[in-house]
């Protein structure tokens, strides 16, 4: 119901109001939203055919929600958009801790002040962006936070005893009455917290010190967690996984094309970048691949999972890095280079759990593995491989550029080269315009492709390739071996 001009109960009980619960209401207003064909959860992506059908079932059932998944599986953001089916205002009593009904009071400081004025009860409006509680749970979280406890200094301030339930302070889940309240990271509550919690999903009431009040509180819960088997983590003790109704398993994009949706979404980019540094579909792709690897790879700790932020921020950092070439070279205007790949390191390092493997390889290792192994799967959409290639040298694209490496040519490709020496070196590199004349695009994304074809040599270890702080050297591959070679020791 939208905000009318109602201001005391009895004005409210004339409008025709009537009280229903939050599963109720949440249920009728996504009915209507899926009569209407309405979006519902706008901005959540790559869950149309999963999850989503499933939290509409959880909805019309009205039950409360478990969503399962591993870190970055956007299970916060689906919990938070839930409030848009609830209606735009709810009518509370005016002063209300805990949002009393005015039709239905709880509390007792509503019913002494429905008793007292009757009719004209004071009634606010509450919207239901403000319906909302979010608690992420830790091993420091107790059942005063939670639930509430006995207030010594209320008791005080207002002399009453202990005995009277007026000098209760309520904790989060009575304060969320009539709104949704998430709970993240369920198995981090210990284990006792988390029995607190039994009578309010099973029969809706509550205990607070031995007080024995009837409050059946109204709440949408929607708690959160990862795997069980993540065992870092506690788990959720198996009475409380018994009265959540609906469990709901959430999962990262299945496919890059979704996984680029998602970070085109979420990059936050200014509009300078925007204007000033233009990114390829191709290094678009190269970033997003990073997370697919990652999630593969032998290195990284699977239980942990790879949150989709590592693609996001990576997103961020390359185009960072290439602007911040730009503007030490005074150009106007840049493209996203292989090399910028650099600056997105910082963002893989930070979120890769690394299993004993890893660690001995190293974090930053284990990240430059990462992006080499992206670059060599799209090299590998658009070139032939190389491997194969050297069987057929009448039809190797590559055969004048192996040939000019042989020669004991090389390159150095710098960080911070500006656009017209960076040009300049690639030009420089015989043979390498020949296996990209069948791609089409403009003078900047053939620049790009004479240096994918570089990494992705070097990546088949066709030509070598060797990186020290900002310069990457390309070259022939036997080349280093004979450097520290002395004729003399024989």
């Amino acid at each position: 119901m939208s905000i009318p001009k109602i201001k005391t109960l009895g004005a409210l009980k004339k409008s025709g109001y009537k009280s229903r619960t939050i599963k109720e209401e949440l249920r009728e207003n996504l009915i209507s939203k899926i009569k209407k064909k309405e979006k519902i959860f706008d901005g959540i992506i790559g869950f149309d055919d999963t999850v989503l059908p499933d939290i509409e079932r959880a909805i019309l059932s009205r039950h409360n929600i478990l969503l399962l998944g591993l870190r970055g599986q956007a299970k916060t953001r689906i919990a938070r958009m839930m409030t848009q089916l609830l209606d735009e205002y709810m009518p509370v009593v005016d002063g209300s801790e805990i949002n009393d009904d005015p039709l239905q009071p709880l509390s007792r400081f509503a019913i002494d002040l429905i008793e007292e004025h009757g009719d004209k009860t004071p009634v606010a409006w509450v919207h239901r962006s403000d319906r909302f509680v979010e608690k992420l749970a830790t091993p420091d979280v107790s059942v005063a936070d939670l639930i509430g406890d006995v207030d010594p200094i209320k008791a005080a301030s207002l002399r009453l005893s202990y005995a009277d339930e007026r000098v209760i302070h309520f904790g989060l889940v009575p304060r969320a009455n009539r709104s949704i309240f998430v709970l993240n990271e369920l198995p981090d509550l210990q284990a006792r917290i988390q029995v607190s919690l039994f009578n309010i999903l099973q029969e809706g009431d509550l205990q607070i010190r031995g007080f024995k009040l009837r409050f059946p509180l109204d709440i949408q819960f929607v708690f959160t967690a990862n795997p069980e088997d993540y065992t870092n983590r506690g788990s959720i003790v198996t009475p409380l996984k018994d009265r959540i109704e609906s469990q709901i398993l959430t999962h990262y994009p299945k496919d890059p094309e979704i996984a680029l949706a998602i970070t085109e979404q979420e990059a936050d980019i200014t509009s300078e970048q925007q204007k000033a540094v233009h990114v390829t579909d191709e290094v678009k792709n190269i970033l997003e691949m990073i997370s697919f690897q990652a999630r593969e790879s032998e290195f990284i700790d699977e239980k942990s999972g790879v949150s989709a932020r590592l693609s996001i921020s990576a997103r961020e950092n390359l185009i960072s890095a290439a602007e911040r070439r730009m503007l030490i070279n005074g150009d106007k205007k840049t493209s996203a280079r292989i090399t910028d790949f650099w600056g997105v390191i910082p963002a893989i390092t930070g979120k890769v759990e690394l299993v004993y493997e890893g660690e001995q390889m190293g974090t930053y290792a284990v990240a430059m593995d990462l992006v080499n192994k992206s670059i060599k799967d799209i090299f590998g959409q658009l070139f032939p491989d190389p491997d194969q290639s050297v069987k057929l040298d009448a039809n190797d694209p590559f055969v004048k550029i192996k040939e000019w490496f042989a020669a004991g040519n090389k390159i150095d490709l710098l960080n911070d080269d500006s656009e017209k020496s960076f040009r300049a070196k690639l030009d420089k590199v015989d043979g390498l315009d020949i296996p990209i004349k069948h791609l089409p695009g403009d003078k900047d994304q053939v620049y790009f492709y004479k240096e994918l074809v570089l990494h992705g040599l070097a990546a088949h270890e066709v030509i070598g390739k060797n990186v020290l702080d900002t310069q990457f050297t390309f070259s022939d591959p036997l080349a280093n071996m004979f450097d520290d070679f002395d004729p003399d020791n024989l």
